[in-house]
């Protein structure tokens, strides 16, 4: 058996532990109370789908002698170890199992879309072309990669308000400011909907969740921002220093402009304009449909000086 033929079965049984890991989370969501045993097998199988990642993702670094990200098999794994460490980190800080249950199955599709579309030849490490060839290859793409991660899953938490709000205005100001765990929030919501005597208990419970999901959608864009501007101008300098030019619109470039404008929209809406709750929540939510157009859409095409090692 060869070194590609084993990362890519280490990766086949990533998906199966991802797999593994939503059916859990999905089925103590499903059924609230006495599963803790359930989210902690949930996690573990996270935490290991995470560590194999990891290992195949330093491999290639070994034997293919440069940072993993020179093609899109590549940078799809990478994402998804980004996507679990970062989620792995806020559900042990917010004790949450709503984290898991909204993340791991983006997770699932990304490894799935990189394990059963792309082919053989698409997921073997090859030669690095002489753009790729640059110290500036880990800085800019792996800046790229951890906004990516961080703001698809703030953006998450933005469609989640939206789901669960069901698109309606919602007063904020009325909950209680101090800060509450998300974990109890979200089981003084289930339990006053399963056992409240009165609809407005049951309501003081979702405006408590509702809260939590904005209050840290809003933290996750605000750490994921600063890392996609890093990216940006770690791609500009790249740029110069490959083809003379700094900026040369790109649909890449574009996209990704488009991205920094949709997000900044919303810090700025939050921090200068004190948008809360809905309007924001649309924000981060089409924010969530342009990251995915800017990193996979416009590979599709297959134009631009983003189109090597990807889909070309």
């Amino acid at each position: 058996m060869d070194w590609d033929t084993l990362q890519n079965s280490a990766s086949n049984i990533v998906f199966g532990i991802l797999l593994f890991a939503m059916t859990v989370y999905w089925v103590s969501l499903s059924f609230f109370k006495g599963t803790n045993n359930l989210v902690i097998i949930g996690r573990i199988s996270s935490f290991t789908a995470n560590i194999l990642l990891f290992l195949i993702l330093a491999s290639r670094w070994i034997v293919a002698g440069y940072f993993p990200l020179s093609n899109l098999y590549e940078s799809l794994l990478f994402l998804t170890w980004t996507l679990l460490t970062i989620y792995l980190y806020i559900e042990n800080k917010t004790k949450s199992k709503l984290m898991g249950a909204v993340l791991i199955p983006v997770a699932l599709l990304i490894t799935g879309f990189a394990n059963l579309t792309l082919s053989p030849e698409m997921q073997k490490a090859s030669p690095l072309v002489p753009a790729l060839q640059s110290n500036w290859l880990m800085m800019h793409v792996s800046m790229m990669m951890l906004s990516y991660a961080t703001l698809i899953m703030g953006s998450l938490l933005c469609i989640l308000f939206l789901v669960i709000s069901k698109y309606q205005d919602v007063d904020l100001q009325i909950v209680d400011e101090s800060s509450v765990p998300l974990y109890n929030v979200m089981l003084d919501y289930y339990e006053a909907k399963l056992f409240a005597p009165s609809d407005e208990i049951s309501e003081l419970g979702k405006l408590k969740l509702l809260q939590s999901l904005d209050n840290w959608s809003y933290r996750i864009i605000g750490l994921g921002f600063p890392f996609l501007t890093i990216g940006i101008i770690a791609g500009g300098v790249w740029a110069n220093e490959a083809w003379g030019s700094y900026w040369s619109w790109d649909p890449k470039e574009t996209w990704a402009l488009i991205t920094w404008i949709v997000f900044a929209t919303y810090l700025h809406s939050r921090i200068t304009k004190g948008w809360e709750g809905k309007k924001t929540a649309i924000l981060g939510g089409l924010g969530f449909f342009v990251i995915w157009i800017c990193y996979l859409g416009v590979n599709f095409l297959g134009k631009g000086l983003h189109s090597y090692g990807w889909l070309s």
